[in-house]
């Protein structure tokens, strides 16, 4: 695996832009999701994807060595949970404003920690704990309008169901990033992100009987860009962090926060709640926290590499 040399504001600027390219793809797949089923645009999703991570193998020269596996049945469970992920995601971009749907799934990395303290034996220390209190904090603010209305009614439950859908799809994608990690100890990232848009495009069709739709062609639109967006995006977003450190480039995820809600607003009129807002501004403070521990026991770790090599 080829490693480029570090250039921080490249890094950061190709972090933000892929970020905003996510964003706007959740934005036409919202804007489908009135006349498509979740299972359909995963498919449009996944199947337009291909063709841009194809062109991007090509254009590095890295086609077709980049797609060697060794690990296909890894593929199939990243491939897996992550097709459940996303369709969750989709599903609840149809029922909820696009900036609460962002900051639920804010969760992600929260869910992640205590996953791999309990799947890969990482340990968790008190600041980890601390900060992913602080962010299910967060989240329990951003979910108690909904979970609300389950009691007083004053609310649809339907945006309940919504939430709960995205919160569910937020815990699927950690379990995927769990696998993405043990993926990387074997596999090149094409790799992993191509079979992954194969294994989504085939899985997505076992939904076809439960409701497929023929797409107006301003639907089909929206879904074919949603897949090149997406295509896109995860490009730039793995040339980010070959560029500059996560540590650096990571807390620009949150970006997409201020993108969602200037794009909620101009095209769907969504105005979002303080108390969303609140929750969010927890969440993201408590991944920030997270990266910035993984930052400082990165250098502590090398530090200790470095005192061995010299005195060991």
């Amino acid at each position: 695996m080829s490693f480029a040399p570090p250039n921080s504001l490249r890094a950061i600027t190709l972090k933000i832009v892929s970020v905003l390219l996510f964003v706007l793809m959740a934005t036409l797949i919202k804007a489908a999701s009135d006349e498509v089923p979740p299972g359909q645009t995963v498919f449009f999703r996944s199947l337009f994807a291909m063709p841009v991570i194809l062109g991007w193998l090509i254009w590095q020269g890295k086609f077709p060595r980049g797609l060697k596996t060794t690990n296909p049945i890894g593929h199939l469970w990243r491939g897996l949970i992550g097709s459940t992920a996303m369709g969750l995601s989709f599903a609840g971009l149809a029922i909820l404003p696009l900036s609460e749907v962002k900051a639920i799934q804010y969760a992600m990395p929260l869910f992640v920690v205590i996953l791999a303290a309990l799947m890969l034996g990482e340990r968790v220390r008190a600041v980890r704990l601390t900060a992913v209190g602080m962010g299910m904090l967060g989240v329990l603010i951003i979910l108690w309008p909904r979970l609300s209305s389950f009691t007083n009614g004053n609310v649809d439950p339907h945006l309940a169901y919504g939430a709960l859908i995205v919160l569910t799809g937020s815990l699927c994608a950690a379990f995927a990033q769990i696998f993405v990690r043990k993926l990387v100890e074997t596999e090149e990232t094409a790799a992993i992100v191509f079979w992954f848009s194969v294994t989504a495009t085939l899985l997505s069709l076992l939904s076809v009987p439960f409701g497929w739709q023929v797409p107006s062609p301003t639907a089909a639109a929206c879904l074919i860009g949603a897949g090149v967006l997406g295509g896109l995006g995860q490009i730039l977003l793995t040339s980010a962090y070959r560029f500059g450190d996560a540590s650096i480039v990571a807390p620009f995820e949150y970006a997409s926060m201020l993108f969602a809600i200037i794009i909620g607003y101009a095209v769907f009129g969504e105005v979002p709640t303080l108390v969303m807002l609140l929750g969010a501004s927890l969440v993201i403070s408590a991944g920030v926290l997270i990266i910035l521990r993984e930052h400082y026991l990165k250098i502590k770790r090398g530090k200790g590499r470095q005192h061995v090599t010299k005195y060991g």
